[in-house]
């Protein structure tokens, strides 16, 4: 059944496929992957159920395009190489002390296992941070350094869920800092 709004509204398939992305981030960001439907996201989107399934193929998939918008932590690659380590161990001790900026960050932390988008966050980490770091890093064997560095990130994110963040005093963080950085080296 067919709202009076969306019957009243021309078809345009971008801004149709705008709002099921914004209805999408916000649903994903608030109930996490598993508590969101394709129904609910089709309502909130005021749009036909069908047309999750012909501009995203699925519920991953519509996920998957959301991520593409998310922040990652290729800002922290950007920059001199030789100060790489210490961008990475500055990176690694903020994130100890807070969540995610982004609600769909967290939303991922807390969905990652789910077998439905695991290859989506498969794909994320290798693209979006073990990939590009891999490639700026010097000396032998980067693929396996640049998936230390993002076990670290990852075992971040657990820490914090398990414990919490903490609020940091400006020595927390320029120790765990320098402790990290020293074993980026």
């Amino acid at each position: 059944m067919r709202t009076a709004t969306a019957e009243s509204r021309p078809r345009d398939r971008e801004a149709t496929r705008r709002r099921l992305l914004r209805a999408a981030r916000e649903l994903f960001a608030e109930h996490g992957y598993e508590g969101v439907t394709v129904r609910m996201i089709a309502a909130a989107a005021d749009a036909n159920l069908a047309l999750v399934a012909r501009y995203f193929g699925s519920k991953a998939g519509l996920f998957a395009e959301v991520l593409k918008d998310e922040p990652s932590v290729r800002q922290v690659f950007e920059g001199d190489p030789a100060g790489l380590p210490r961008r990475l161990a500055e990176y690694a001790a903020l994130r100890m002390h807070s969540d995610p900026e982004s609600p769909i960050l967290r939303s991922l932390e807390r969905s990652a296992g789910d077998p439905e988008i695991q290859a989506i966050v498969r794909d994320r980490l290798r693209n979006a941070v073990i990939e590009p770091l891999a490639a700026l890093l010097p000396g032998p064997d980067p693929q396996a350094r640049a998936r230390l560095v993002t076990t670290v990130f990852i075992g971040i994110g657990t820490m914090r869920r398990l414990l919490g963040p903490e609020v940091p005093t400006e020595a927390d963080v320029d120790r765990l800092t320098a402790v990290f950085e020293q074993a980026l080296r």
